[in-house]
C-alpha cells in the first residue's frame, strides 16, 4: 500500500471527453456540467492535425479554468508542450503496459498527475505494478476497444476478469476506485446506464462519456440511492461510539470496514 487516499468527500464522477483539434466542442465541454474534461490528442485526433490540437490544448491551458482538464497525450512532445501550465490537472497516459512507461514520463513531467490507461493484455498483467510505479500516479483505468480488439472478447461478460483485476490493482495500490470505460453508442442511453450498474457493482466509481447526453445517466447510476443513504446513515448512527463488531436492531452484522463503506456511501451522497 502507499497510503494515497483510496476516496474523496466528493469524487469526480463524469468526466467528459473532447477532441483536442475542435477548440469549440472543448468549450462545450468546459461548459456541460461533467466533473472533469479529458482533452484528446491521441485516437480522436488525425495524425496531420496533431500538432495543431497540442498548440489549441496549450492555449487553453494557460490560465487556469473552473472545470480540472486532464489531456490524453500522443506522445512526449505533447509531455514537453503542457507540462507547467496553470489549467494541467493532469496527463492520462494511453496504452501503458509496463512501470519503466510511468518512470519516462514522470521524469519529465515533475509534479504533474499521472493517469495510466491498460489497453492491452500485458497492460492488464502488470497493473499492479504500474499502479504503484510512482507517487505521481493517481489512478488507473482501462482502454477496452484496445483491450477488446487483442482479446478477441465480442461479448462484453469477457471484459469482467480485466476490470476486476484493473479494480483490484488501483484499491490494492491506495488508489481511487478506477472510472470505467466508454460506452460507445451515445443514443444507448437504457444500455449505458444497465452497463454502469454492472461497472458499479464491480467495483468502479464515475465514467468517462464521449457526449455530454450521457453525463446525466453517468451521474444518476453512480449516485447512491436513498435507501442506499438511509442505510449507511443508520449504519453511521449504530456504530457512533461503539469501537467492536455488533448486530444492529434489523439483524445486520456491522463490523469496521462495513462502517467504513457507509461512510464513503453518505460522502457520495453529500456530492450529489
Amino acid at each position: 500500500m502507499t497510503g494515497r487516499p483510496g476516496f474523496t468527500p466528493h469524487p469526480p464522477l463524469t468526466w467528459l471527453y473532447a477532441p483536442g483539434d475542435r477548440p469549440d466542442v472543448v468549450q462545450k465541454a468546459l461548459a456541460s456540467g461533467a466533473d472533469a474534461v479529458i482533452v484528446d490528442l491521441e485516437d480522436a485526433v488525425a495524425a496531420d492535425r496533431r500538432e495543431y490540437a497540442r498548440s489549441a490544448t496549450a492555449e487553453l491551458l494557460a490560465s487556469p479554468l473552473p472545470t480540472p482538464v486532464h489531456v490524453r497525450i500522443s506522445g512526449e512532445g505533447d509531455i514537453a508542450s503542457l507540462v507547467g501550465l496553470p489549467g494541467l490537472a493532469g496527463l492520462r497516459l494511453p496504452k501503458v503496459t509496463h512501470a519503466s512507461d510511468i518512470h519516462r514520463v514522470a521524469a519529465v513531467a515533475p509534479d504533474t498527475p499521472l493517469y495510466a490507461l491498460l489497453e492491452s493484455a500485458l497492460g492488464i498483467e502488470n497493473a499492479h505494478a504500474v499502479a504503484t510505479a510512482h507517487p505521481l500516479v493517481r489512478g488507473v483505468a482501462l482502454g477496452e476497444a484496445d483491450l477488446r480488439a487483442e482479446l478477441g472478447v465480442g461479448d462484453d461478460a469477457g471484459l469482467d476478469w480485466p476490470r476486476g483485476r484493473v479494480v483490484v490493482a488501483a484499491r490494492a495500490a491506495g488508489l481511487p476506485a478506477p472510472v470505467q470505460s466508454v460506452h460507445p453508442d451515445v443514443r444507448d442511453l437504457e444500455g449505458l446506464a444497465a452497463s454502469c450498474a454492472h461497472g458499479r457493482s464491480l467495483g468502479f466509481l464515475g465514467r468517462s462519456a464521449i457526449h455530454p447526453r450521457q453525463l446525466p445517466v453517468i451521474e444518476r447510476a453512480y449516485l447512491p440511492t436513498a435507501r442506499e443513504v438511509e442505510s449507511a446513515a443508520e449504519i453511521v448512527e449504530a456504530a457512533a461510539g461503539n469501537a467492536g463488531a455488533q448486530a444492529l436492531p434489523d439483524g445486520r452484522f456491522v463490523d469496521a470496514a462495513i462502517v467504513a463503506a457507509a461512510h464513503r456511501t453518505l460522502f457520495l451522497a453529500a456530492r450529489g
